[in-house]
């Protein structure tokens, strides 16, 4: 039941960033490779306008439906920013910072059996 709650959260997630014109949203399962989050997800904006209005957005959505605790990081970049919804990480970059990141290779490198703790 758990294990649905937490894929509820994602599909609420993706569903939010589709809605407000995010694009190239792509989903990690980071269960079993990190203790930070059980889920990632790394979405793209067009403009640095348009990366903190979705984060905006999707951290007043997540409040209203009673998912509490989340936290934006980034405030003071233009090209990326950080949702923490505890077990989902939301990514939102700018397309050339997140080609510069690439954060889909690097987690697709790590071994399913490795565990990471930050």
């Amino acid at each position: 039941m758990v294990s649905e709650k937490k894929t509820s959260l994602v599909s609420i997630i993706k569903k939010i960033l589709d809605d407000n014109k995010a694009t190239n949203i792509v989903t990690i399962d980071l269960k079993d490779k990190s203790s930070i989050a059980d889920y990632m997800i790394v979405a793209s904006g067009t403009s640095s306008r348009h990366i903190q209005s979705i984060t905006e957005i999707t951290a007043q959505e997540l409040k209203n439906i009673g998912i509490k605790g989340c936290n934006i990081e980034g405030q003071e970049s233009d090209d990326w920013k950080l949702l923490d919804a505890i077990e989902v990480v939301v990514h939102i970059f700018h397309p050339e910072k997140r080609s510069l990141y690439n954060l889909e290779k690097m987690w697709e490198d790590i071994l399913p059996q490795q565990n990471i703790t930050i």
